[in-house]
Formats: C-alpha cells, structure tokens, sequence
C-alpha cells in the first residue's frame, strides 16, 4: 500500500475532509524507523523501538475525529511516541500542541522530528499532565489505561474532550469524555482496538 492508496482508503471510510488533508500532507515515512519505511503507508501499527509503537492510520483517524479538533485550539497528546500525531494535530489546528512521552530516546527522537513543527515535547510521566500549561481544550492519550489519571482530567477545560484507549491492551475502547459542570461523561465508546500499555 502507498501513500495514494491509504489517503483513499481512509477517504472510503467517510473521514473529513480536514483529516485526510493532514494524512496527505505529513509523511509519515519521516516518522518510522528506517527499516520499516517500505511499510510506512500500510494501515497498521508498526514498531518505533522501547517496545512502543507507532498507531494503525485508520485508529489514529478515528481518535482524530472523535477530537472534534477545531483551529487554535490548545491541545495535549500524552504518550506521543515518534510525533507522528503531534504533527497531525499541528496540521489541523493551525495553533501549537504539546505532547508528553515518558521514554527519554522517544522524545529527544520526536524534537527531531518535529523541529519544523509548532510542537512541544516533554519527556515525563503523562499521568501529570503539563499543570503550567493547562488548561486544554483538547487532551489525546495514546496508550491504553484501567482509568482516565485525575490530574490530566482536571487539567481539561470546561465542556473540553479527553479521548482514550481504555482497558486492557489487547482488548481496549476508546473513549470520547466531555467535562461537563467538572464531571466526566461519557459521550462515545468504540470498541475492538489494541494500545500499548500506559507507563
């Protein structure tokens, strides 16, 4: 599969128009490791080292549209890996986005990668969250957890969305959660997806 046919088959699959003018525009070839760039546009996780991955195409489209990203909105992504959907974000948004990976060679890595981007990386534990920079209109985790950490919840705007894989990482849902009067509602589940575990 190429680029072409991925941008088509996601274009099949009713994403908008605004997500798939990102998906063509980043490459995500400069975001895979060299020796699985021949697959960097096939519709599946592939391997970025540190027993992490990069996600599917298609589950990160899907986490990009229950975002419900609109332009200058200040957003989170927590366990951010290569930058891969940092940049995406970025892309959609047209406003700076901050992004959280625990593993120090994943986030030097990152800064690499995204030092044309508007995009801070912070290598510490997501569970925190970035309290001087909060709060978010929109916060991403992109690692599969038991339950949503407090203090990144309490770090979400009012009426903001958090999305996350939550569950068990080879059985795991995604969530759409609404901070709504400072509670949290679930407002969509989607089920049948595999994450990394949350470190």
């Amino acid at each position: 599969m190429n680029k072409t046919q991925l941008i088509e088959s996601l274009k099949q699959q009713g994403f908008s128009k605004q997500i798939l003018q990102a998906f063509e525009k980043i490459k995500r070839k400069d975001f895979v490791l060299e020796n699985m760039k021949y697959r960097a546009y096939y519709d599946t996780a592939l391997p970025i080292g540190y027993a992490q991955t990069i996600s599917q195409p298609y589950t990160i489209a899907i986490m990009l549209s229950l975002l419900e990203l609109k332009p200058k909105q200040k957003v989170l992504e927590v366990g951010s890996g290569c930058g891969y959907v940092l940049a995406l974000i970025n892309t959609i948004t047209s406003s700076k986005v901050y992004g959280i990976e625990i593993v120090k060679e994943l986030a030097d890595k990152s800064k690499q990668n995204l030092k044309n981007y508007n995009v801070e990386i912070y290598n510490k534990n997501g569970a925190q969250g970035l309290p001087d920079e909060a709060p978010f209109d929109r916060i991403l985790i992109s690692a599969t957890c038991e339950k949503i950490p407090e203090k990144l919840f309490s770090q979400l705007k009012e009426n903001g969305l958090i999305v996350a894989p939550v569950g068990l990482p080879h059985d795991c849902s995604i969530l759409t959660i609404q901070k709504i009067k400072g509670k949290p509602v679930i407002k969509k589940k989607i089920s049948g997806f595999r994450f990394v575990a949350f470190i």
